[in-house]
C-alpha cells in the first residue's frame, strides 16, 4: 500500500490532523521516523521539532525546509504553540503535563500506527525478555512465509513499514511501558511476559509503570489473544481484565520466551515442525547472555542487559553451578538487592566483582548473611580492572558472567557500550599471560 493509498485508506487519520498545528516533541530515532512519515503524507506542511539536544536533530533531519525548531533546556515551552503533540516515547507524561492543555492533543507513533495499520499486530511486551520474544515471533513468521516486519525498538520505526503494508500482513511489535503509557488500543495478538520494578524514575509509581503495561491488552476484545506469564501475579491480575482468549505459557528466561513464542506461532497458523526448526536455529541478541567465547579456559558470558536483580538471578540460574565469577553493579536506583544476595547463595559464585554506586549495597546484601562467608568480593573502577580481576580469580573451565543487575549510567553510556566493553576488555586480557 503506497503513502497515497493509505491516505485514502484512512482519510479520518489525515483529515483529523491536516489543518492542525504539528509539533514531533524527541527527534531520536523514532521522531525521526515520525517526521518522514509525515513528510510524505503532508509534503509542504511545516512542521515544529521540539528537541533537548541541538546536535541530534540537526544529523537526524539533514536538509531543514518547511520545518520549526524548538532546541535546547526550553524545549517543552514549543508545547503551548501547537494543536498536536507527538511526543516520543523517551519523554516522560510528567515533563509535558506543565505545559499541556485539554484542547491539545498528545499522541504518539505507536496510538498513530494502531490507527492506521491495515494488517495484523502482535504485540510483545515485558520488563525483561520482549526484546528476544518478538524476535523469535518475527522469525517463525517469516520462515513460516508470512509478510512479516519487525517493528519497535528492535525493528524499524513502525510507521515506516506502512508504505508497502496491506491486510495479509503481520506486525510484530515490540511494545515498551513508554509506547504503551496512554494508548487506548491493544493488539490482536497480545504476549505479556512479566512485571518487575524499572523504570522508576520515568512513572510517578510502580504502579503507574504496570498499569502503562497493562495497556497491551486492556483493550483487547473477544476476538483477540492474550499469551501470559501464568507465574507473574501483577501480569495474572491484569490479564484478568482482557476479554480476549487467553494462554497461558510457564518456563525461565528463554524458556518462557520459545513458550510465547511457540503459541504466537500456532495462532498464527505456522506448524510445530516450522516452529521448533525455526527454534533451533535462533541466534540470541547481543548483551542478552551472549557467549563471548572461551579464553584461557575460561567461559565469558555477556548479559550486560541485566538491568535488574530478576534478570541476573535467571541468568545465574539457567547456567547453574559452573559460574565461578560474578561481574554486577552501576547506577544505584535503590532497589531491594536482597533476592540477588539469596539467588548467589544459591550458586557456586565465589567472586563477585562489583561497579560502582549499587555494589557497595549489593556486597552488603551478600555477606549480611553467614551464607555469603566464604565469597570474595572486589570494587572496579572500569571494565579492564574487573576483567583482570576476573582472570586471576576464575579457575579454569568455570565461567566468568557479566550480569549486573543495575543500569548503566555514570560508567557506561548504555547497556550496548557496558557489554562491547566487557567484550573488548576480554579478549585484550585473553593474550596477556594468565597468573594464578
Amino acid at each position: 500500500m503506497a503513502y497515497t493509498e493509505m491516505i485514502s485508506y484512512n482519510k479520518k487519520f489525515v483529515k483529523s490532523i491536516g489543518d492542525k498545528r504539528i509539533l514531533i516533541l524527541g527527534f531520536g530515532r523514532e521522531g525521526h521516523g515520525t517526521f518522514l512519515f509525515l513528510r510524505k503524507i503532508f509534503p509542504h506542511k511545516t512542521f515544529g521539532i521540539a528537541d533537548q539536544n541541538p546536535k541530534l536533530v540537526r544529523l537526524n533531519l539533514g536538509r531543514l525546509e518547511t520545518v520549526r525548531l524548538h532546541l535546547g533546556k526550553r524545549y517543552l515551552g514549543a508545547i503551548k504553540n501547537y494543536d498536536v503533540i507527538i511526543k516520543s516515547p523517551g519523554i516522560a507524561p510528567k515533563l509535558i503535563a506543565p505545559f499541556v492543555s485539554k484542547k491539545q492533543r498528545v499522541t504518539s507513533q505507536t496510538e498513530i500506527f494502531f490507527e492506521l495499520c491495515p494488517g495484523t499486530i502482535i504485540g510483545v511486551t515485558g520488563t525483561k525478555g520482549k526484546s528476544t520474544t518478538t524476535s523469535m515471533i518475527y522469525e517463525i513468521l517469516r520462515d513460516a512465509g508470512f509478510r512479516a516486519h519487525l517493528v519497535g525498538n528492535i525493528g524499524k520505526p513502525a510507521l515506516s513499514s506502512l508504505a508497502s503494508a496491506g491486510p495479509n500482513d503481520i506486525f510484530v511489535y515490540e511494545l515498551s511501558s513508554h509506547q504503551l503509557y496512554g494508548l487506548k488500543k491493544s493488539p490482536h495478538v497480545a504476549v505479556f511476559l512479566n512485571i518487575y520494578p524499572e523504570h522508576l524514575d520515568y512513572y510517578r509509581n510502580f504502579a503507574e509503570y504496570g498499569r502503562a503495561k497493562a495497556n497491551i491488552c486492556l483493550w483487547q476484545n473477544k476476538d483477540d489473544y492474550l499469551i501470559f506469564n501464568a507465574k507473574d501475579r501483577l501480569v495474572c491480575k491484569f490479564a484478568q481484565k482482557s476479554k480476549a482468549h487467553k494462554i497461558s505459557v510457564t518456563g525461565k528466561y528463554y524458556g518462557l520466551d520459545k513458550a510465547a513464542a511457540r503459541e504466537a506461532g500456532r495462532i498464527s497458523g505456522v506448524s510445530n515442525d516450522s516452529i521448533e526448526k525455526t527454534l533451533k536455529n535462533f541466534q540470541y541478541l547481543p548483551h542478552r547472555l551472549e557467549l563471548v567465547g572461551v579464553f584461557q579456559g575460561i567461559t565469558f558470558y555477556n548479559d550486560s542487559l541485566a538491568t535488574i536483580p530478576q534478570a541476573t538471578i535467571a541468568a545465574l540460574d539457567l547456567l547453574g553451578s559452573r559460574v565461578e565469577t560474578l561481574i554486577a553493579g552501576g547506577f544505584d536506583r535503590g532497589i531491594d538487592f536482597r533476592p540477588l544476595a539469596e539467588g548467589i547463595w544459591r550458586s557456586r559464585v565465589k567472586t563477585v566483582i562489583l561497579f560502582p554506586e549499587s555494589g557497595k549495597r549489593i556486597i552488603k546484601e551478600v555477606t549480611a548473611s553467614e551464607k555469603g562467608g566464604g565469597i570474595k568480593y572486589f570494587a572496579a573502577r572500569n571494565m579492564r580492572e574487573a576483567i583482570s580481576l576476573a582472570f586471576l580469580h576464575t579457575k579454569t573451565g568455570k565461567i566468568c558472567l557479566l550480569s549486573p543487575a543495575s543500569p548503566s549510567f555514570g560508567l557506561f553510556r548504555d547497556y550496548r557500550d557496558r557489554g562491547n566493553a566487557y567484550k573488548r576488555a576480554v579478549k585484550s586480557f585473553s593474550k596477556k599471560p594468565r597468573r594464578m
